[in-house]
């Protein structure tokens, strides 16, 4: 065994938490680099989260991930955030160093990561970026993609309040436009992202049009149940570059999995072909 994982354990903290597929990532990655250590599912209510993680350390962990609905409190309970966390308000990482919790946010990572790796040159042309939704994920890949360098960002929300407060908080070139301008939004984007609920199993699908999309244009869709979602169908069907939501799921693992277990993993084909089968078979 490598004594770097030293029977380290970490969990991922979340309410519900069951449908979580970060013991199936981290175990597996655990596995493969031969690292004595363990990871867990932490079901913890709101009201019992603030004393869940302050008892981190008594209860045998070093860290771990924050899922919904969580992420917010635990950036406020951190004694120490990176820059990324701190623009966002929010973490979803944690860990113990000398005794103190520290944080960071990772899902801006996560979808870079992903695009780098199934859509490779994807930001080639940087000109103008169309993100759908305005919640958490969307605050994090708008904050990733400014920080990619991507030239202009229109976020479109169904509620337009919630776009504005998106923009207010990047600055840079954010603008907001129309929930009903969406489909005209298109015209010259090099990249749309779809981080609403909209495609996933058990909601309705994405109604937009994507005849305005450049022929170089790339769609990202961070929806993964479906694997496939409508959206990255109709993008594959007319040639263009799609990257599903598996792809930030793993990546944004990466980061967390450095700190408590010391080896910075990696997305093999073999791992996603595991997360995918076994969201195939639970959908």
């Amino acid at each position: 065994m490598n004594p770097a994982g030293g029977g380290r354990r970490a969990c991922v903290i979340g309410w519900p938490v069951a449908h979580s597929r970060s013991p199936m990532i981290h175990t597996y990655w655990l596995a493969h680099y031969g690292i004595d250590g363990s990871y867990d599912r932490a079901a913890v209510a709101p009201e019992a989260f603030e004393a869940f993680v302050r008892g981190l350390a008594a209860q045998g962990y070093i860290g771990g991930n924050v899922t919904l609905p969580h992420k917010e409190r635990a950036f406020e309970l951190c004694a120490s955030v990176t820059e990324t966390a701190s623009r966002l308000g929010a973490a979803n990482t944690l860990w113990l160093e000398d005794g103190h919790l520290h944080g960071d946010n990772t899902d801006g990572a996560g979808f870079l990561g992903a695009l780098d790796q199934d859509a490779c040159g994807w930001d080639a042309r940087k000109n103008v970026a169309v993100v759908l939704g305005a919640g958490g994920a969307a605050r994090a890949i708008v904050d990733a993609l400014l920080a990619r360098g991507m030239n202009r960002i229109v976020v479109s929300n169904r509620t337009r309040a919630r776009a504005e407060e998106i923009a207010a908080r990047a600055g840079g070139p954010v603008e907001v436009a129309d929930w009903d301008a969406r489909s005209r939004l298109l015209a010259g984007a090099d990249l749309l992202v779809n981080t609403t609920s909209l495609g996933m199993v058990g909601q309705p699908p994405l109604d937009i049009d994507l005849t305005a999309l450049p022929p170089t244009a790339t769609v990202s869709d961070i929806v993964y149940v479906p694997l496939e979602t409508e959206l990255l169908r109709r993008a594959r069907e007319r040639g263009l570059r799609g990257v599903s939501g598996v792809g930030m799921l793993l990546h944004q693992a990466v980061p967390g999995f450095r700190r408590w277990f010391g080896t910075t993993p990696v997305v093999t084909p073999e791992l996603r072909r595991l997360v995918e089968a076994d969201i195939t078979s639970s959908h």
